[in-house]
């Protein structure tokens, strides 16, 4: 089974000053996206009560659609307010405002956690995934537009499937009609660590429970394709270069054996560049470049992957 290869296009996403590396460089980004021959490019932009600091990452990603790159767009929903109709006019508006250029729509970001990145934090995030895919659905169909519409997570280590048993229950089979897909953001290794002799089988095993529970739990059946809408492997003091290298091609080629069985038929790469290589935080150094776009060994790698399992 092929893959569909993509890229977060920036560094990390975040608003916090004091790790910001240098600024973005739309050409040498495009640049490096033409090496790389990913199909999708994956943008961020925020629905929120208060003005975001960073209300897209990077900035305009339309800006880096091509011939052969379409966007996958990711809407992040950081209110509320229980009155979602401002929420869903935000969706049709994205719709109408990419239109061709979109391949995916991702409605909402990681709404089972609330940490880091995660929109779980929001006590209406549920009703606004189950709502907002729904309404994305019949946008999509009024302006006729070929565009996949879908959600993600994070992994769910809860043996009851709360998030995903809850999320089934409340939109029925209207809504796993409408899901033309779910997404996985994955760091193994990142957050929790993993001893490198069993890397692969922790890897295995958790796109395998992603599958047989989380999306079981839900009703989403088999034919509902995975997504791996982010996965990375940060460097700094410790975690060196080469083995970033190797995490990323196992990981890959892992991906790529299970695809047929899991369904998997995407997968994306988080990032491109670092946010900042002088950070040591790893998070900050999760790029297939340094900050100054130069190369690490798993550029090469990655590229190199595209070109075998696309």
């Amino acid at each position: 089974m092929t893959l569909t290869f993509g890229i977060y296009p920036g560094g990390h996403v975040t608003d916090d000053p004091e790790t910001q590396g240098p600024p973005d460089d739309p050409a040498r980004i495009a640049a490096a996206l033409d090496e790389l021959a990913v199909s999708l490019v994956r943008g961020y932009v925020h629905y929120a009560d208060e003005p975001p600091r960073v209300p897209e990452a990077p900035p305009d990603p339309a800006q880096f659609v091509g011939a052969h790159r379409r966007l996958d767009l990711v809407t992040c929903f950081r209110s509320h307010n229980p009155d979602l109709t401002g929420w869903h006019d935000f969706l049709r508006t994205q719709l109408r405002l990419h239109g061709e250029r979109l391949a995916c729509l991702q409605i909402t970001e990681e709404p089972n956690q609330a940490g880091l990145g995660g929109d779980g934090g929001s006590p209406v995030v549920r009703d606004a995934l189950i709502t907002g895919v729904l309404e994305a659905r019949r946008e999509a169909g009024r302006l006729g537009l070929d565009v996949q519409i879908g959600c993600n997570s994070t992994l769910d280590f809860d043996p009851a499937q709360e998030f995903w048993t809850d999320l089934g229950k409340r939109g029925g089979d209207e809504f796993r009609a409408a899901v033309d897909y779910v997404g996985l953001d994955f760091f193994p290794d990142v957050f929790r660590p993993i001893a490198p002799d069993h890397l692969s089988e922790v890897v295995t095993a958790a796109l395998t429970a992603f599958r047989t529970q989380s999306l079981a739990a839900a009703g989403l059946p088999d034919t509902v394709p995975i997504h791996i809408s982010e996965h990375g492997w940060g460097t700094g003091p410790g975690r060196s270069e080469a083995r970033q290298a190797e995490v990323v091609s196992l990981v890959v080629k892992l991906v790529a054996v299970h695809a047929g069985r899991l369904n998997i038929d995407t997968y994306e790469h988080h990032a491109l560049r670092d946010a900042n290589s002088a950070t040591p935080n790893p998070l900050f150094q999760l790029g297939l470049l340094r900050d100054d776009y130069t190369p690490k060994p798993a550029f090469a790698t990655f590229r190199d992957l595209v070109a075998e399992v696309t």
